[in-house]
């Protein structure tokens, strides 16, 4: 055993996790022999596909309807269109693509088959295409326009039906191709290569609802003691509830208390308010009124609305209820608050602060610009010895993701795309991921017979203000994936990156802003509240994206918005400790920045190298703990010698917080007189001028420290 761990160690030492420069064949605005691809993708290699697009068909069952489809062959590759029912003019209008390295023979055939429930299927004619006379199209030219082919027998002679066809030669550029069949991907993948299509997703527009809850007045109560009579009250939107704290019972309680809530646009649900009586487990309604959003205030600043009051339905017990007379009313302030950006990332790995409503959103200051080149020595991820990789990357609300390449521990997909920047200070992420939803089997009645899962290989975060602009970066990065047997390299990802602006000046600029919205500042939300809405929004991006097709799955959404980063780790306590000790070794983390920026020395590394196997099973241990007897004693121990550590840094920050408080207890009178003086003249040099910014939002030295970037990028 004592072998195998140092052989995992110096296995572990040997991987490379250094980021790589990397030279790839892209055009980026040069003309290579005469040929390029447009300016949209001119960050990818270009590679080449035979299109076949199969439109539809005449005359093919003069006597009667028949049950069509057509057969794409190019030599092994197989591609078929769905069959029309009692069909006598079909229309498929379906493309397929076969990637030109693979093509083997010269012929392209298309072949149309009538299908029959008890008999073989009869064929009904062919055409067949000369690859090498296949012409090339390459946007912004105009699609090919399709013909008619009449049919030949297998004798070759001409038939009365005709198929409508359109043949081409075209790269990854042209629009047909992230709808197409791939030929590489329907050998393996079935009626699941739906799964395999790249696509675009856009997040829904999200909202903080506000309910301030202030009193209720005339309340019908029930006759109840103890605990079981205090009242309460519960918001709920969708599928998610929210209580007030509990008040004792009366007929006109006071709260005036906010429940906050995650809303998308265009705010088609309703909030039911219901106050209750008895506790948590067991409560009764005593009234209730329902809210729909469309009808909610919608504010961009911090003036509060209007108080209203809600009349109160009676939950109906018997008929006699009905003429009981029933007052009750709520008084509430409810309110959409536009102007604050709706976190669903953490703050530090944030890819978009701007605030939900549209009139509050500055425009863009430049262009980012991505591309997904190919990836090499991925690992292994399924029983087979086999990955079927696909790369998902996430900037502000757009979510792409790029077609599965099945099969394959190097796949290539060359996939480029565009964002919108609106802030430099930001972050966009880009994963890597194993596709489970190819070989999945599905019953009679169209249920998976096994749950799914997509799984993770390797993540890369970029931030934006660490690139020149109108520069374009080629480099190779390490996929690292952390398990339980330590942080493990999965491969490693070629991207090319570049962020392109107009103005250098609108981006110099940002820095002297807040990097949230000013409702951020003026009226704050606290650390439980933004956790507990981030959860929110974390739920209503994954519900939408599962209404896609092909769907993003719930480990996707919840890994790229790193939902389980608060979460308490004893390999993060340790390296957040570290983080914490070194800033307070001020001299001799100086020489070594100054060290490195003098010898332009540059390293990717990871804290997750230095955890043992005990700590990686204890991030992986479920809650509550599997575990029990001596292996919680040992880390109960371990715990309190890190919480030591953190101990003696909290009491260092406390005298040094106390040595700058006690500049104005007098318990050095020189010190602070020297410091009284000090202040007094700071005084006069900064507040007599006119004051040129506003106080309820930070200073610009603050904004601008905010924004510099920091460890936590390395971050697993």
């Amino acid at each position: 055993m004592a072998n195998q761990n140092q052989n995992q160690q110096q296995k572990k030492h040997k991987e490379d996790f250094s980021l790589k420069v990397t030279t790839p064949n892209i055009n980026a605005g040069r003309v290579i022999g005469g040929d390029r691809l447009p300016a949209s993708f001119d960050l990818v290699e270009k590679m080449q596909f035979l299109f076949a697009r199969v439109v539809k068909a005449k005359r093919l069952c003069a006597s009667q309807p028949c049950n069509p489809y057509v057969k794409v062959n190019l030599g092994s590759f197989t591609g078929t269109t769905r069959c029309l029912e009692k069909s006598t003019t079909p229309e498929w209008n379906h493309v397929f693509a076969f990637s030109k390295d693979r093509i083997q023979v010269p012929v392209l055939e298309f072949v149309v088959w009538k299908k029959k429930c008890d008999d073989p299927d009869e064929l009904l004619g062919r055409v067949a295409f000369t690859v090498c006379d296949v012409p090339m199209r390459v946007p912004p030219d105009s699609p090919l326009a399709p013909q008619w082919y009449q049919l030949e027998n297998q004798k070759g002679v001409k038939l009365e039906a005709e198929l409508m066809l359109s043949v081409w030669m075209g790269t990854q550029a042209d629009e047909a191709f992230p709808e197409a069949w791939h030929s590489d991907a329907a050998e393996t993948c079935g009626e699941n290569i739906a799964h395999t299509r790249s696509k675009v997703y856009i997040s829904p527009r999200l909202w903080y609802l506000r309910v301030n809850v202030i009193q209720a007045q005339d309340l019908l109560l029930k006759l109840k003691t103890g605990n079981n009579s205090d009242i309460f009250i519960q918001g709920v939107v969708g599928n998610l509830a929210l209580r007030s704290r509990f008040r004792s019972s009366s007929t006109n309680p006071m709260w005036n208390e906010d429940l906050i809530f995650v809303v998308e646009e265009p705010f088609d649900d309703c909030l039911l308010v219901t106050i209750e009586q008895g506790n948590y487990n067991k409560h009764e309604r005593v009234g209730s009124c329902v809210v729909p959003l469309k009808n909610v205030q919608q504010r961009t600043d911090a003036t509060p609305p209007a108080s209203v009051w809600y009349n109160l339905q009676k939950p109906k017990e018997n008929k006699c209820d009905e003429k009981v007379k029933f007052s009750s009313k709520l008084n509430m302030r409810i309110s959409l608050d536009g102007g604050y950006h709706v976190l669903d990332e953490a703050t530090h790995y944030t890819s978009d602060v701007r605030p939900s409503s549209k009139s509050l959103c500055k425009p863009s200051i430049g262009v980012l610009e991505l591309g997904i080149l190919n990836a090499v020595g991925l690992s292994p991820m399924k029983k087979d010895n086999r990955t079927d990789a696909f790369c998902v990357a996430k900037y502000g609300p757009k979510w792409v993701r790029t077609r599965t390449i099945v099969d394959s521990l190097s796949p290539k997909w060359n996939e480029q795309y565009t964002w919108e920047v609106y802030d430099p200070c930001t972050v966009i992420t880009i994963v890597v991921f194993d596709n489970g939803n190819l070989n999945v089997v599905k019953n009679a009645g169209g249920k998976k017979t096994e749950e799914a899962a997509d799984k993770r290989i390797g993540k890369v975060r970029i931030r934006l203000s660490t690139l020149e602009s109108d520069k374009i970066y080629t480099h190779s990065y390490p996929l690292i994936n952390l398990q339980t047997q330590g942080a493990r390299k999965m491969g490693e990802i070629q991207l090319v990156v570049r962020f392109s602006c107009a103005s250098i000046l609108n981006v110099l600029q940002t820095y002297a802003q807040p990097l949230l919205p000013r409702m951020h500042y003026t009226s704050p939300l606290s650390r439980f509240q933004l956790d507990s809405l981030r959860n929110q929004a974390a739920v209503i991006t994954t519900l939408r994206f599962r209404r896609a097709e092909p769907p993003l799955s719930k480990e996707v959404v919840e890994y790229m918005l790193d939902m389980g980063a608060n979460v308490w780790s004893m390999r993060r306590g340790k390296a957040q400790f570290y983080r914490i000790a070194g800033l307070l070794s001020v001299l001799v983390s100086a020489a070594k920045q100054f060290h490195e920026i003098h010898s332009w020395k540059s390293s990717v590394t990871t804290v997750a190298d230095t955890a043992t196997v005990e700590e990686l099973e204890e991030e992986f241990d479920p809650f509550p703990s599997k575990f029990s007897g001596d292996n919680l004693k040992r880390r109960y121990d371990r715990l309190r010698a890190v919480a030591g550590r953190v101990v003696e840094v909290m009491a260092d920050l406390a005298t040094q917080g106390e040595r700058v408080e006690s500049l104005l207890s007098w318990r050095d009178p020189r010190a602070t007189v020297l410091f009284v003086m000090f202040c007094f003249v700071a005084v006069i040099v900064t507040f007599l001028p006119p004051r040129l910014r506003s106080f309820d939002i930070p200073a610009v030295p603050q904004n601008f420290l905010r924004r510099m970037p920091s460890r936590s990028d390395g971050m697993l």
